[in-house]
């Protein structure tokens, strides 16, 4: 596991409940209703934000804020297990489960080869930062394996906040809606590619999570975002890159 992880799961959990406490409340408080936000909260709280910093992962909830991205190195050893010809096999079919916040998660589903350890520990630092961060009882938690584009077609998902790291391939895309007709999301494309239905003009641009960045996708089922959400899809598969390998998770409560 690289420095930035080490350091944070030593942190654990409360790393990110001191800053949920602290600062959550006030940010909920102060933006509470999205038609009230004024130009200048607009260009200080932009559609999508990067950040270095898994604390900041709470940007998510202020309401014109639809995507989050925290931005991490690579881990080597992890990139090197995932190359590996048996974990391609093992993992074809990818893997699905729902586990009980502050749960431990199994390594069955990874194959014993060096570099497991490391995935696990990655996954469950991930799913406990989540947790502590949605509040959830459960996880929904899917480690996905592709070779092509599962959702090739620009769209918004109808969950709630939705939680996407790309181990091995390339990153989920997303545009910012600026310049984006939503009617033209779905059906309302009427059978024509994204580039040519005029959900997006040429000023919009295409952008993409590096392998092990998090995602945070605000979906349409978050509360107040029903007409809004992360505009996003999956990338193309490059022939002969292999398989695309991510995690998803989505909080449930119970």
């Amino acid at each position: 596991m690289n420095d930035e992880l080490a350091c944070i799961g030593m942190g654990g959990p409360n790393l990110l409940q001191d800053s949920r406490e602290a600062s959550l409340a006030q940010a909920m408080d102060k933006h509470a209703e999205p038609s009230q936000a004024s130009s200048q909260d607009q260009i200080s709280h932009p559609y999508a934000c990067t950040t270095a910093e898994p604390v900041e992962l709470i940007r998510i909830f202020h309401p014109l804020i639809q995507v989050v991205r925290w931005r991490r190195q690579a881990d080597p050893g992890m990139e090197a297990y995932l190359q590996q010809t048996p974990v391609d096999s093992h993992l074809r079919n990818g893997f699905r489960t729902v586990i009980q916040a502050g749960e431990s998660l199994e390594l069955d589903f990874l194959p014993d080869l060096p570099g497991r350890r490391a995935m696990a520990q990655d996954i469950s630092l991930i799913t406990d930062i989540y947790s502590e961060l949605l509040g959830c009882d459960e996880i929904a938690l899917r480690l996905e394996v592709s070779s092509k584009a599962m959702c090739p077609r620009f769209h918004v998902d109808r969950t709630g906040i939705r939680l996407i790291c790309t181990y091995r391939g390339q990153g989920t895309e997303w545009i910012d809606d600026k310049w984006v007709d939503r009617s033209k999301l779905g059906q309302g494309s009427l059978g024509l590619a994204d580039d040519a239905s005029g959900l997006f003009d040429a000023r919009t641009t295409v952008e993409a999570a590096s392998p092990f960045d998090v995602l945070l996708l605000k979906g349409s089922l978050w509360q107040e975002n029903i007409r809004k959400g992360a505009i996003h899809r999956s990338p193309s598969v490059i022939a002969g890159s292999g398989l695309r390998i991510l995690l998803v998770m989505d909080a449930l409560w119970t």
